[in-house]
């Protein structure tokens, strides 16, 4: 068993995101191909660079308003709402405008292959 104390989590901007977004790694994979999982914080209106899993990304809303989409859709979120991207599934996610958001991630496999950032 592991605890991760919410002192030792570590915090960073994001580098594929538009805006101003901060992650929390709250738990790293404890082995190849396990679980991770972030708290993310995203300010007005902004979002994440396309990108796509090697394994599945679930995420759960905490505050605020969101969007999501992927190639062919595009839907806002709240507080509860829970979200899943399959593996391999291109996709975006962030705060919607004029609303911050924040939101667990919880990804499976390893880390995302990153693309541009969607167009409005």
């Amino acid at each position: 068993m592991k605890i991760v104390k919410s002192e030792d989590r570590t915090s960073r901007k994001g580098d594929t995101f538009t805006g101003d977004v901060t992650m929390d790694s709250v738990l790293n994979a404890q082995q190849q191909g396990s679980v991770s999982m972030s708290v993310v914080h995203f300010a007005d209106g902004a979002r994440t660079n396309w990108h796509e899993h090697p394994g599945e990304q679930v995420l759960y809303i905490l505050e605020g308003a969101g969007r999501v989409g992927t190639e062919t859709e595009q839907f806002l979120v709240h507080p509860g709402d829970v979200v899943h991207a399959a593996p391999g599934e291109r996709h975006w996610h962030g705060a919607a405008p004029g609303q911050n958001m924040s939101h667990i991630s919880v990804t499976t496999v390893g880390s995302p292959t990153w693309f541009d950032s969607p167009e409005e």
